[in-house]
């Protein structure tokens, strides 16, 4: 078990790769438990963590100690043994740190799954290998690809349960294999496991020696996460302008922001959307220290050449690379509200950093995600639902397809009399 000098930072922890990743599958197919399994064996909890949920395993009266309780923290969640909303957990090993978002296996907590899944590199799915692939399968394949996850874990788990059969995972490979080839998720990938008592998931199991594939651990380490981002268009939404005004930066005006694509360089020719005009990049700075060069998803200030009229909202481009401009988008959206969709309703638009109005100018389908049918003749969207449908835009908006940027191609709508967000959207 881990100590507290365990648990301390590795050298060069602040310069280690980030891997974003996400869990889904149906109940009880036991994704807090892998998450708890996965801290646990990698020595990422405290002492007092672990003694604080075997007592409360053994209140319950359950058999093992539930490493479920590390992430399910609501009173609901531990009352049901579910998840219910999302859970972030965060760890690190010599090689990577992570973030983990721990999402709802319920059909009607698909939003979560949404909302936790939308900035992942990876997901890891889970399936019962007593159960085969179930309807939840299908779906969180679908989000996970429509989200544009470049990597997707497929985790047969509970083969304990099963006798450790190679038969049976071989078929809950070919099946899922089968259905997504409909889909366009570029790296796929498998493991065995048991979370419970932990085959494959931090140290190989000795029941498999048929699989040859590594333990989930060393995928999350290994797999390469890279080119994930897009670096060929280059794309800098202006977060916020800066000028200080002081005696030592009395003409400074730098604009801030989160480099969306592409690689910046100083004496780059750009281009300011909306207004078009010209400009070279002067300066690329980052905490006090000027740069060679910036990249996705960097955040840093830029300076041009020219005094140009620039503000909140405004993209810095290049010239031969401009992203697509217009103010009717066909987007599809994942309906988050209490409230359906309201056909020619009004709503407030984010996108990047800007803000704009919408009008839903046509519905034109919903998606059955089970059979991924189309659905023309019902356009009641509902919470959960995910819909194809047209926006126009009171302004517009300098948009990229979500399939080849995640950060131009995405957009939220909000309620403007509640202030909710109700639709999470992809651009295509």
């Amino acid at each position: 078990m881990s100590t507290q000098e365990e648990n301390a930072a590795p050298d060069g922890y602040l310069d280690m790769e980030l891997l974003r990743f996400t869990t889904a599958g149906s109940v009880d197919d036991g994704k807090s438990t892998l998450i708890g399994r996965l801290l646990y064996d990698s020595k990422s909890i405290f002492e007092d963590q672990y003694e604080a949920i075997e007592e409360s395993s053994k209140r319950k009266g359950d058999e093992h100690v539930n490493l479920a309780l590390l992430t399910d923290g609501l009173r609901a969640e531990r009352e049901q043994g579910i998840t219910i909303d999302v859970a972030y957990r965060y760890f690190a090993t010599p090689k990577r740190k992570f973030i983990i978002a721990d999402t709802p296996g319920h059909i009607q907590y698909t939003r979560n799954m949404v909302t936790g899944a939308s900035t992942a590199n990876l997901a890891l799915i889970l399936v019962d290998a007593r159960k085969g692939v179930q309807e939840q399968t299908y779906r969180h394949t679908f989000i996970a690809a429509l989200l544009g996850i470049p990597h997707v874990v497929f985790c047969i788990n509970k083969m304990d349960l099963i006798d450790y059969d190679e038969a049976a995972y071989n078929k809950i490979k070919d099946d899922i294999e089968a259905f997504s080839s409909k889909l366009d998720v570029k790296d796929i990938r498998f493991a065995p496991i048991s979370a419970l008592k932990g085959d494959n998931v931090v140290n190989e199991s000795q029941d498999m020696p048929w699989y040859k594939g590594g333990t989930l651990l060393y995928m999350l380490e290994n797999i390469h996460i890279g080119s994930d981002h897009n670096h060929i268009d280059c794309r800098f939404p202006v977060q916020y302008v800066i000028r200080p005004q002081s005696d030592q930066y009395h003409d400074f005006r730098g604009y801030a922001g989160r480099i969306a694509g592409g690689v910046f360089k100083p004496g780059d020719d750009v281009v300011v959307l909306p207004s078009g005009f010209s400009s070279k990049i002067k300066t690329i700075e980052s905490f006090e220290e000027k740069l060679e060069e910036a990249f996705a998803p960097m955040s840093v200030t830029i300076q041009l050449e020219d005094d140009i009229d620039i503000s909140r909202g405004d993209m810095i481009v290049r010239d031969n690379n401009r992203p697509h401009v217009d103010q009717d988008v066909d987007i599809m959206i994942c309906w988050m509200s209490d409230q359906a969709l309201l056909a020619n309703g009004k709503y407030g638009l984010r996108h990047t950093t800007n803000e704009a109005r919408c009008l839903v100018k046509n519905i034109h389908y919903k998606v059955d995600i089970n059979t991924l049918h189309r659905i023309e003749d019902d356009k009641n969207i509902k919470m959960n639902d995910i819909a194809r449908v047209t926006l126009r835009t009171t302004k517009p908006l300098f948009y990229d397809r979500y399939s080849r940027n995640r950060v131009t191609g995405s957009v939220i709508l909000i309620d403007e009399g509640t202030n909710e967000t109700v639709a999470a959207g992809m651009i295509i």
